[in-house]
């Protein structure tokens, strides 16, 4: 990727703006056309089998090549109704480029910034890709307007399903909206996958949180089935004292923040430590980097073979200059006379046996503590699940995993179905955007099957 290096010194609001711009340019038109005739339009390309939501690569490419690039938006989307972000935000060296058989030639073709390209056209264009099907009469509540939401309400439409989807906060769109970089993936691309699924004839009820604004048992008794597709909540406490120190930050809750302005200004000079070793941990010190901080610490009980972040990930993270401190354990977060952290003590690990997820288990290591000075903790180790929520709909659960069928994506209750990161665990897959995007539409599909009957393709 072409990374834009940012501003390190005298940063203004000007410079924090622009520190949050896209960081990745889109294709010129030549550039994109040069790139899809590298393509060999492989028969049975492996690419395909390597896209979670089976995208026709080579189709979409082609079209690009020829300059239809309605055509290939049009083919992108089809198999991913978050297609546009995706493209910013697929580990495409793990995917389709990963399974590129140009690789074995030269460098893969750059599929992500084709699939980015012919999205961006479709956006700038108003383009409108998709009509409803013909009204089957059955009612389907979606709870939850993420990239699992979104895409089984807009296939759900597409099959003559009457949708609504119900969504906590005021702009659907969940993790893509909120919840990634903007430098990375701007809101209005997230914002105009929402519009395209509005413009279905989906209805979607922002500011509407299941269990406070509407009962579950209404859900439950009002609609011919239910779609579940809620995501995690927030990042839990690390469980040692001082944890209620002001600068104290939630890194999911930080992120948004970033999202819409104003931009904060206060982490301009500061210290920054990030606890935990994910891509939301990498996601909250690049932005720390972005918002002025002058030296960024991730922590991580774990060395660099256990973190779970993308490779991709891990190496922007180091371009910007984040410092990496492995085998580290905060025990004490130490607060100055007004309550705000000044420091943070830690102490260093060992790694012995593996635990239950197979990584080797961290245990501290005897008079290795020491005391590092900083301003502001981010908590990143993970999120807790919606139990509540999902025990008011009398759900079967794992410690907040839901348990479905991995063919139908039915839960416990046959007219309730689940996808994305409220099933992720248990053995199914990886929370990945794209993946919750595939398990949106299977449960449209599997509805489909119960209410109507077979069918293997949707209406254009």
């Amino acid at each position: 990727m072409n990374f834009n290096r940012i501003k390190t010194q005298a940063i203004s609001l000007t410079d924090l703006a622009q520190n949050f711009k896209e960081i990745e340019p889109d294709l010129t038109e030549k550039e994109a056309i040069d790139e899809a005739n590298r393509c060999l339009y492989c028969y049975d390309a492996p690419c395909i089998q390597a896209c979670p939501t089976g995208i026709d690569i080579p189709s979409f490419i082609k079209k690009i090549a020829s300059g239809n690039l309605r055509g290939s938006a049009r083919v992108i989307m089809e198999s991913n109704p978050v297609g546009a972000s995706c493209s910013r935000v697929c580990p495409v060296e793990e995917l389709c480029e990963g399974a590129c058989v140009v690789n074995e030639l030269s460098l893969p073709i750059m599929i992500g910034n084709l699939q980015r390209h012919a999205t961006n056209w479709a956006i700038k264009n108003k383009a409108e890709l998709f009509e409803a099907g013909k009204d089957n009469g059955k009612t389907v509540a979606v709870i939850g307007g993420g990239p699992a939401g979104l895409s089984a309400a807009r296939e759900l439409a597409r099959l003559g399903f009457r949708v609504t989807v119900f969504e906590a906060k005021d702009k659907a769109g969940g993790l893509d909206t909120y919840g990634i970089v903007s430098f990375r993936l701007p809101q209005e691309v997230s914002l105009w996958e929402v519009e395209q699924v509005e413009k279905l004839g989906v209805e979607i009820r922002t500011n509407t949180m299941v269990g406070r604004d509407i009962s579950a048992e209404e859900i439950v008794s009002g609609y011919d089935a239910v779609v579940l597709a809620i995501g995690m909540s927030a990042v839990p406490m690390l469980g040692i004292e001082g944890e209620d120190a002001v600068g104290m930050l939630d890194a999911i809750e930080f992120v948004e923040s970033t999202k819409t302005p104003p931009l904060d200004e206060s982490f301009i000079g500061k210290k920054v430590a990030v606890i935990g070793a994910g891509n939301t941990a990498i996601d909250a010190a690049t932005c720390s980097v972005r918002l002025g901080a002058s030296d960024v610490k991730i922590l991580y009980r774990r060395t660099e073979a256990e973190m779970t972040a993308y490779e991709f990930e891990y190496e922007f993270a180091k371009l910007d200059k984040v410092e990496f401190r492995w085998l580290t354990q905060p025990v004490r977060v130490m607060k100055d006379n007004e309550g705000k952290v000044n420091a943070l003590d830690c102490i260093k690990m060992e790694l012995g046996e593996p635990d239950e997820d197979g990584r080797r288990r961290p245990t501290p290591v005897e008079g290795t503590e020491f005391t590092m000075e900083v301003d502001v903790v981010i908590k990143a180790i993970g999120q807790s699940r919606y139990i509540q929520l999902i025990e008011q709909l009398g759900l079967e659960h794992n410690n907040g995993t839901v348990k479905v069928n991995p063919e139908t994506l039915q839960t416990s209750n046959p007219n309730i179905f689940a996808a994305g990161d409220v099933i992720f665990g248990d053995n199914q897959g990886e929370a990945m955007v794209v993946a919750a995007a595939q398990q949106g539409k299977e449960t449209a599909y599997s509805i489909y099957k119960q209410l109507i009957g077979d069918k293997e393709t949707v209406s254009a």
